[in-house]
């Protein structure tokens, strides 16, 4: 901690050097390295806004949120490593900043080991910045609701969002939710597989320092060299708390015993996931196989917009395969149904009834898209857009996104229930399921269905059509399963389940900033073409 300190403040002093100062927006296109740990703390401690970036972005989606921060300054790093290679950022930090003249300088860390061309007058080395002859500087008193960061999330449609988080908000909540969800005492270790363009890389930081424990930083590829790398890592760095999602669970699960923890994982008390919805078969992977049947899952579900999680587990109450034990404390959380009443026992949209510590302040220069994003459907209940339920026995599960949600003949149905009905049984390693127009029943579902390594794909659209009719039934029978390498993707995993329905359609495909492969598209767009047009 005393060697952070120090950090920070060089840090933070050599930034007001090159005109950062309160209210000024930083942009950080960094691997979760500790300079990007350093530097997040340092711009809090100067009153300035922090810009977290994704850093496998290309350079239009790192243009289109530092122009809309104004950002005066870019920390970025030579390049990344990945699967054991370097990749070069510092030449896509280039591209991205050409043509926008308020951005007046580039900060370059060299944590690749690349050549990296220096512009005089424009670009700064991190040693530069970090060098001790700088007079320190006095930590700024900021208000609670004063920006602290921006952190942007993609839209179906338009400009990627700028979720404003304040000083007195995000911080508090992270550790609130360290403490009370996941247990998180001084002295342990947190680790989770993120990037700080997430919302979990700043969480990862703030909460685990606020409460006296270690982040552990891991960057790169957490199935390299091999599919138990991960595991290695956390079994050596004495991990008390490891961060996975569903979807890596599910990849690794597919990789069979070559993904097996390799060593006692001796240290792990928590086993944390956020993300999407789980699968009965993954949760059981990783609560069994990895977790030996002792270590808990703490299931933990929020967003970007939230500063934190919604619902969580915890240690005092019994858990099913995918479930929530609840609402985080704080958060006065609910599921209405259509009439804006709350239900049990039935889908309805995740709600919040109450403000709480940590909840966005709104979108950046955009107030009025955030009101009617978030608290336009009924009077002051923020609409997360998520579909959950609450069962019998009280626990809470997230279904999806709630306009991911495919109505055949008037039936509702998430696309989670599906997908899970699809690997259940069958060949699948991962599945995504849409809803296409239907002159009958309104909407039919669709699913591309990804096959296990080394799976005959023929047998699979027989497999899974039968596997969805006898879980969900009749109605619910796929009209086509596609066969396709890969599912289009975000970068930190998730499904992008409204970009395939509208590219398999013909229709635009909306902000496509946060996709990992453009390629992926590439066959459910020949798919669409060779299928008969749909009546929409």
């Amino acid at each position: 901690y005393a060697e952070l300190d120090d950090a920070v403040e060089r840090t933070a002093a050599g930034l007001r050097a090159i005109g950062v100062d309160r209210g000024v927006a930083v942009g950080l296109y960094l691997p979760l390295v500790i300079e990007n740990a350093v530097a997040l703390l340092a711009i809090t401690k100067l009153g300035a806004i922090a810009v977290p970036l994704f850093s496998g972005f290309g350079a239009e989606a790192i243009r289109q949120r530092l122009s809309d921060a104004q950002a005066r300054v870019l920390i970025t790093a030579d390049g990344a490593t990945r699967r054991g290679k370097p990749v070069a950022m510092k030449p896509i930090a280039e591209q991205a900043i050409a043509g926008l003249p308020h951005v007046q300088r580039l900060v370059v860390v060299h944590c690749a080991g690349l050549d990296a061309a220096m512009q005089p007058g424009r670009d700064v080395t991190w040693e530069e910045i970090e060098q001790p002859s700088h007079s320190q500087v006095a930590t700024e008193a900021m208000r609670p609701d004063e920006p602290l960061m921006l952190l942007y999330t993609s839209g179906t449609t338009g400009r990627p969002k700028g979720t404003v988080h304040g000083h007195a908000g995000l911080p508090i909540k992270s550790a609130q939710d360290w403490a009370f969800g996941m247990d998180v005492r001084p002295g342990e270790r947190v680790m989770w597989v993120t990037d700080m363009g997430w919302v979990m890389g700043p969480l990862l930081v703030f909460g685990s320092l606020m409460l006296g424990g270690t982040a552990v930083l891991y960057d790169g590829a957490p199935d390299h060299p091999n599919p138990a790398r991960i595991w290695s890592v956390a079994a050596g760095q004495g991990v008390t708390h490891l961060g996975i999602s569903p979807t890596l669970t599910r990849v690794l699960m597919s990789a069979g015993e070559r993904a097996l923890p390799p060593q006692p994982l001796s240290q792990l008390r928590v086993l944390a996931s956020t993300g999407e919805p789980w699968t009965p078969e993954a949760w059981e992977w990783l609560f069994e196989a990895v977790g030996g049947g002792k270590v808990p899952i703490m299931n933990y579900s929020g967003g970007t917009e939230c500063g934190g999680g919604i619902v969580s587990g915890n240690f005092l109450t019994p858990a099913k395969a995918g479930s929530f034990a609840g609402p985080i404390p704080g958060v006065d959380a609910a599921v209405f149904n259509d009439a804006g009443q709350p239900v049990r026992g039935e889908v309805g949209e995740l709600v919040i009834r109450q403000p709480y510590l940590g909840m966005a302040l709104g979108f950046w220069n955009d107030p009025q898209r955030y009101l009617d994003t978030y608290w336009s459907r009924w009077p002051n209940v923020w609409v997360h857009g998520d579909w959950a339920m609450i069962d019998e026995d009280g626990l809470w599960y997230i279904l999806g996104r709630s306009d991911d949600t495919i109505k055949v003949a008037g039936k509702r149905v998430g696309p989670a229930e599906v997908e899970a009905a699809a690997l259940d049984g069958t060949e699948v390693a991962e599945a995504a399921a849409v809803g296409i127009p239907d002159p009958l029943k309104g909407q039919s579902v669709v699913i591309f269905a990804v096959a296990r390594p080394n799976a005959d794909p023929a047998p699979i659209p027989a497999a899974v059509s039968r596997s969805v009719e006898r879980s969900l039934g009749k109605p619910f029978k796929p009209a086509a399963v596609h066969v396709i390498p890969r599912l289009p993707k975000t970068r930190n995993g998730k499904i992008l389940r409204r970009v395939i329905r509208n590219v398999f359609l013909g229709d635009p495909p909306g902000d496509l900033s946060s996709i990992d492969d453009m390629a992926s598209l590439d066959p459910i767009r020949t798919l669409g073409r060779s299928s008969p047009p749909a009546d929409h």
